[in-house]
């Protein structure tokens, strides 16, 4: 519990520490392009990582008494680690940093590391730095600087991954247009592990970049408690030198992928024909232009059932690349310009209403502006499933002749002056509105009207119930309290942000945590379904004594749901943070070992508050989906067929309700009228300052 509650502390000095890394690293500006010395600096961290796990595993040996054995690259590898011969090793290179041969020294050390690790074939540049004419004194600096990572005493934080990753983006960010290359921004990566749910099964990316869709996707899986054992990755990428990038990687963090031999082109040299892939998660190039020739690949069997792709834009060219590459039940997101969703030139618009009528689109987002160091242009995420009928095992209903349209382009924030980015907070929610719609309990479409809610069975605690009774459609929650969860979920204390990073993500003993949950009349802080366990912080308010009454009635009435109350003032979370985890950890083990009541045969049995759903992808454990004007709406095959087939979200979501201020019209248009009077008198006396200010300067009239 402890590792828990100071992670973010962790990462919050490690950043620091990566800025200045940085800042060393860019004194190579000027004797290296910065479209180059990406190559330098991530070929050393690699080193310095590699180096650095061969010598904890070398220690390892000697204190096991296995000395004999140092030298023998098997012992390595067993556990995962490179095998590194002298000229190879950290040690070697940093003894050595400051000699006008270092270039020929690194160049030895990374030939040698592939020659004697499979894994790394074609991985690691090839006499890279002699070529480059690097300075030798800012080579050696930049050494320095590496050298100061330590790179395996922090396993829980991952930090040489951090600093892999930090950099990428920084490299994107200051190449501008030439680093969506290999970098998409992490957050548009994480919306789409957290909407597909890659637990287990083939994962692939048919223009894999620096390779951040995988290490995205092992990361969704371990921080979700699941075996990253469980997934395997496939890919492919064009260029050779980000291809590199993407094998050092994943190599980086001990993720094996097959990338294909060699570099190659998806469409003409598909590294991975017979492939069919569970998920498919990918950030194709936007709008490629001439990708193939009017003569080629026009009987391709990828585009089989669809017209050809058009030879003047690769963008359904890579959709229906990826929809013949998804198993039975396959499940794909990927990035697109916003002229995907409404193109009608050449073949797109046919070829999209037939991914339509085959009813393949499950759901569309429109992403807010300026995510992307490397375009300016809106984009979206499309997210494609070749099954929508009803699994009951992973909790899903049947979504057949169904889309969910999000519109997410007011959502983020601004991190500068140019580029925006997606919050923790905001990738959850905008995911949990789509687990929410693809769960067992939604609103369906239904002959009488859209909104009925589909029939669950009832969980076995509650009162009221008679034997043989059929169960009672629940209601959907009022509005107004919806809307009153999300203001507060905007406005949280400082003690609720806290436990609110600690415990989402099922942070803790694998449990699922909601925030601000409407649950009958009440919104509670922090609710968990699965263990009916509330969590709530109390500010100052609440020690007064109607407060206390209202909180003491409230605690009483979840208990006779069978819903334990755990109550702590903010204070106590913000000085007490550890103490306050164990707490909330022993209690939800010991609801762990608490057998579930039986239904009894006459008064028990009544649904709980919540509907039950099943399995690890089942969501929205509170409240049923529910359409929100200007944010989103589940649209059927008729209501798009109505738009022209056309996607593009807003279209369907419509506009936000304006909120009323609560002041009377005639208020209101007496002090407008009143300010433009004022203002109107100020222009007036403006306009004879600058006549007279003209008359001066000999342009009177």
């Amino acid at each position: 519990m402890v590792a828990k509650a100071t992670k973010k502390k962790i990462n919050k000095n490690q950043k620091s520490f990566e800025e200045s890394l940085w800042d060393t690293a860019n004194k190579l500006r000027g004797t290296v392009e910065s479209s180059e010395y990406k190559h330098v600096v991530l070929s050393l961290i690699f080193l310095k990582f590699a180096s650095d796990k061969f010598e904890a595993r070398r220690q390892e040996l000697i204190d096991e008494g296995k000395q004999d054995y140092l030298e023998m690259g098997d012992f390595y590898t067993a556990k995962n680690v490179f095998y590194l011969p002298e000229e190879s090793r950290w040690s070697y290179i940093k003894q050595h940093a400051k000699q006008d041969d270092i270039a020929i020294k690194v160049d030895t050390a990374l030939h040698t590391v592939e020659k004697n690790n499979k894994a790394l074939r074609g991985a690691l540049p090839d006499n890279y730095f002699s070529r480059l004419g690097l300075d030798a004194s800012k080579l050696a600096a930049l050494i320095d600087s590496i050298n100061n990572i330590d790179t395996v005493e922090d396993k829980e934080n991952d930090v040489v991954g951090r600093v892999y990753e930090y950099f990428l983006g920084k490299f994107a960010a200051s190449e501008g247009k030439g680093g969506g290359e290999f970098y998409t921004p992490k957050c548009v990566v994480n919306l789409i592990a957290e909407m597909i749910e890659p637990y287990k099964g083939k994962i692939y990316d048919p223009c894999c970049g620096s390779g951040g869709m995988f290490v995205q996707s092992i990361k969704f899986v371990e921080s979700h408690h699941g075996n990253s054992k469980d997934i395997s990755i496939y890919g492919q990428e064009n260029t050779s030198t980000t291809y590199k990038l993407a094998k050092m990687n994943l190599a980086i963090r001990g993720i094996s992928g097959n990338l294909g031999e060699v570099a190659g082109d998806t469409f003409f040299k598909d590294q991975h024909p017979d492939l069919k892939a569970d998920f498919i998660m990918a950030n194709p190039p936007f709008n490629q232009k001439d990708w193939r020739g009017t003569d080629e690949l026009a009987d391709d069997a990828r585009w089989a059932g669809y017209e050809p792709p058009p030879t003047g834009n690769a963008n359904y060219g890579w959709i229906l690349h990826m929809i013949s590459k998804l198993s039975q039940n396959g499940t794909a997101g990927f990035v697109l310009a916003n002229g995907s969703m409404s193109t009608n030139t050449s073949s797109e618009g046919k070829i999209r209403q037939q991914i339509l009528e085959n009813d393949l689109v499950d759901c569309m987002i429109a992403l807010p502006g300026q995510l992307f160091y490397t375009t300016q242009i809106p984009v979206c995420l499309w997210f494609l499933s070749r099954n929508k009928k009803e699994d009951k095992d992973r909790g899903f209903r049947n979504r057949q002749g169904e889309t969910l349209f999000i519109d997410a382009r007011n959502i983020g924030s601004m991190i500068d002056r140019t580029h925006k980015e997606l919050t923790g907070d905001d990738i959850a929610g905008i995911a949990e509105t789509y687990h929410q719609w693809r769960s067992t309990l939604t609103p369906s479409p239904s002959p009488e009207g859209r909104g009925e809610l589909k029939a669950v069975p009832p969980l076995p605690l509650g009162e009221g119930r008679g034997e043989g009774e059929k169960p009672k459609k629940k209601p959907a929650l009022p509005e107004k309290l919806l809307t009153y969860a999300r203001e507060l979920r905007a406005s949280q204390t400082d003690a609720e942000k806290l436990l609110w990073k600690l415990l989402r993500n099922r942070q803790i003993a694998d449990t699922k945590f909601r925030r601000q949950h409407p649950l009958e009349r009440y919104i509670l802080d922090f609710y968990c379904h699965e263990k009916k366990l509330v969590i709530e912080l109390d500010g100052s308010q609440h020690f007064e004594e109607k407060a206390k009454d209202y909180d003491q009635k409230r605690t009483e009435y979840l208990n006779q749901q069978g819903i334990k109350v755990l109550r702590f003032d903010n204070k106590q979370m913000l000085t007490e943070t550890e103490a306050v985890l164990e707490m909330i950890y022993n209690e939800i083990v010991a609801s762990s070992n608490t057998p579930t009541p039986n239904p009894s045969p006459k008064g028990r049995g009544e649904p709980s508050l919540s509907p039950s759903t099943s399995g690890r992808g089942a969501r929205g454990e509170g409240f049923p989906y529910q359409d929100q004007a200007g944010y989103c709406k589940s649209a059927t095959l008729e209501e798009i067929k109505a738009n022209d087939y056309v996607l593009t979200p807003g279209r369907y979501v419509g506009a936000a309700p304006i909120e009323d201020d609560g002041i009377p019209f005639e208020t209101k248009m007496a002090d407008l009228s009143k300010t433009l009077y004022q203002q109107m008198e100020d222009g007036e006396k403006l306009d004879a300052v600058i006549r007279k200010n003209l008359g001066v300067l000999g342009y009177g009239e």
